[in-house]
């Protein structure tokens, strides 16, 4: 990226400028970036774990198989699913908040005893699901925006910096020349003033 500028003092203090507020903000970027990079962790950590515990959760309930058979499909639906935002690093995120149910009105004395045991299970493993797809979803945007925040680290750190560095340096270089051809030029005009006073 080719920094724009003149030579003159007005353009090395705008760059100055700009090149402070890089310095100052870059560590607070890179700070950013590891937070991230430690919760997209730490989602991906927990979503894992919560599929593994319902796939062991599955695995356990498998001598119900048959049982199963006998369960009136519709008898329990998920009807909502409450999130909350929850600011991490400044990135908006959901968080479960509850997952609210639609039970459908069985007779106790007519079904199975557990038919509530049944409901309670299937409560638990949509828990479970649910939870789990959440922090999957976490942990995308949290990938998402670490992502963006290393570019932004990259190109403050390699490119950024260094132009505007390499840009204060060339301004500089470019009125110290210029000062010196001034100086120079006064010396020789002295100098033939000089020379024209003794003739």
């Amino acid at each position: 990226m080719a920094i724009k500028f003149q030579f003159n003092k007005t353009s090395l203090n705008e760059l100055n400028k700009q090149l402070k507020v890089r310095i100052k903000t870059l560590p607070t970027l890179k700070n950013k970036e590891s937070a991230l990079r430690f919760e997209v962790k730490r989602a991906k950590d927990k979503s894992e774990e919560l599929s593994n515990k319902l796939e062991q959760a599955l695995v356990s309930y498998d001598y119900l198989a048959g049982l199963w058979n006998e369960f009136e499909p519709g008898l329990i639906k998920v009807k909502d699913v409450e999130l909350e935002i929850i600011k991490i690093a400044g990135i908006k995120t959901p968080s479960l908040k509850e997952v609210v149910y639609e039970v459908q009105p069985y007779d106790l004395f007519k079904k199975p005893v557990w038919y509530s045991d049944g409901v309670s299970i299937l409560k638990k493993l949509a828990q479970l699901g649910i939870e789990s797809e959440i922090y999957l979803t976490k942990m995308r945007l949290l990938d998402h925006a670490r992502k963006k925040t290393t570019q932004k680290v990259n190109l403050y750190e390699k490119v950024q910096i260094p132009g505007y560095q390499e840009a204060i340096l060339k301004i500089k270089r470019f009125m110290e020349d210029e000062e010196n051809l001034s100086k120079a030029s006064q010396k020789i005009v002295k100098k033939r003033q000089q020379e024209e006073a003794q003739q």
